[in-house]
């Protein structure tokens, strides 16, 4: 995926000589959370809307030059580091440079994330299977395998949250028994977090419960 492709530079950055009033009319009239600011065509920074709000209207940005933040991504840079990137940055907009650190544009979120949509992950058909195990128990390549052993292939897996040593992990894996696959699953101490109406063991389960609660009201 070429991300160079979606680099916005049709709107220009704001030079650090503009007046903070200005730049208050600016994000009035776009939805961005930040902007690059240049002087003398070097990159400097973004400043944020909700910082500008705070600034005296009769000042140019010069005199805030410190309230500036200085991320940025390079054109080519992998779309999940630049999606890493904006979500560090809490930013919808992250500013491109060069090799030689020139200011060429910026991304915006919703071009990244529509590179997500792409993926196989999104894309193809398939079920989402929610999986969890102790952090130092579970690896890729034995969930893969798990999956694999099953006559199904993985579209893709992260690891969704981490709380109190225990990992969870989302996969999407290709059309297949999804019942064999989560019963692999237990069968390795997997807790499984999603729920699957084919899920016959959660079903026999709870039949089971009933009878026995029936049996034991005689």
């Amino acid at each position: 995926m070429k991300t160079n492709l979606y680099i916005v530079n049709e709107i220009e950055p704001l030079d650090v000589s503009a007046k903070v009033t200005d730049t208050q009319l600016l994000f009035n009239e776009l939805t961005y959370t930040h902007f690059p600011v240049l002087k003398k065509g070097i990159y400097l920074g973004c400043i944020s809307e909700a910082d500008i709000r705070c600034f005296e209207t009769d000042k140019n940005l010069d005199a805030y030059q410190y309230a500036l933040e200085g991320f940025y991504a390079r054109k080519d840079d992998n779309w999940l580091d630049i999606l890493e990137s904006f979500a560090q940055n809490n930013s919808n907009i992250m500013p491109i440079l060069d090799d030689d650190n020139r200011y060429l544009g910026f991304f915006e979120l919703g071009d990244i994330i529509n590179l997500f949509n792409e993926t196989p992950f999104l894309s193809e058909p398939g079920n989402i299977l929610i999986v969890e195990k102790g952090i130092l128990d579970y690896s890729f390549s034995e969930i893969s395998q798990i999956v694999e052993s099953n006559n199904a292939k993985v579209l893709g897996l992260f690891i969704s949250k981490m709380e109190n040593d225990v990992a969870q992990i989302t996969l999407k894996i290709s059309d297949s028994d999804i019942n064999n696959i989560v019963q692999t699953f237990r069968r390795y101490s997997y807790n499984i977090v999603s729920k699957h109406h084919e899920d016959s063991f959660l079903t026999n389960l709870k039949e089971r419960s009933q009878y026995l609660e029936k049996y034991l009201n005689i």
